[in-house]
């Protein structure tokens, strides 16, 4: 469990779309340097979490927090904390993957940083030198990833909201995706991500929950289990 102050947490948090309830009285902290990964089907509410985090979606009950500050208070306080990456990271098709990312650093910080300073955040994330002046348009989905983790890099992010991240990904880019998660964490960055991904959440993870039609059902450090059992426990409560 976190031993320090959550740069992440929901206290009681709690949605519905009409008759459907879809988070109920969920809690949930996350510290510093770690990585949770939120496992569940689809409908589960694993992308409602981080829509509230976002202040995408007001909860109907509790609070989403980010650095202790309640979201749906302070929403623009809590965004310039955060980087959000989707499973598409949306981008200019016809900017360079330069050229983004400097319009995204500017608008998140109000000042135009060097191009040295982006040009170092986009080798950091993974770019090559060939690729970082090519036209997105011609991007992978990996590629684009990439581009996001910059974003998040230049911003200074301390806290990360991954949604699907690695779907659709080769296992190489998927690979690839994991060291940028570890590189994340060890700057102290708070990484919630949702996911459907066993493996990666597995190898990616420090903390592991499994939700269930807006419920936690289960939570379990990532390095006290081993993938078949993870596998097991996920089946078992899918199939209740």
């Amino acid at each position: 469990m976190a031993t320090s102050s959550p740069l992440l947490s929901a206290e009681g948090l709690t949605k519905r779309y009409g008759d459907t309830l879809a988070l109920d009285a969920l809690d949930l902290s996350i510290a510093p340097g770690e990585v949770y990964c939120l496992l569940g089907a689809n409908g589960a509410g694993k992308s409602t979490t981080i829509n509230c985090f976002l202040d995408f979606v007001r909860p109907d009950g509790g609070v989403a927090k980010i650095g202790g500050q309640v979201v749906a208070q302070h929403p623009l306080e809590t965004k310039k904390r955060l980087a959000y990456i989707p499973e598409t990271v949306m981008l200019y098709g016809n900017l360079s993957g330069l050229e983004n990312l400097e319009y995204f650093a500017t608008l998140a910080t109000g000042a135009r940083p060097a191009t040295e300073e982006l040009v170092a955040h986009l080798i950091t994330a993974g770019l090559r030198d060939d690729q970082i002046r090519q036209r997105v348009g011609g991007y992978s989905k990996g590629m684009r990833q990439k581009v996001g983790i910059a974003i998040a890099l230049a911003k200074r992010a301390d806290v990360l909201l991954l949604d699907e991240p690695t779907s659709g990904l080769d296992p190489k880019a998927s690979n690839e995706f994991h060291r940028l998660l570890g590189l994340l964490r060890e700057r102290g960055a708070a990484v919630l991500m949702a996911t459907h991904d066993l493996f990666r959440a597995k190898e990616s993870g420090t903390r592991i929950g499994i939700m269930k039609a807006g419920r936690k059902v289960a939570e379990l450090r990532a390095d006290e289990i081993g993938h078949a059992d993870l596998e097991k426990l996920y089946l078992t409560h899918m199939h209740d």
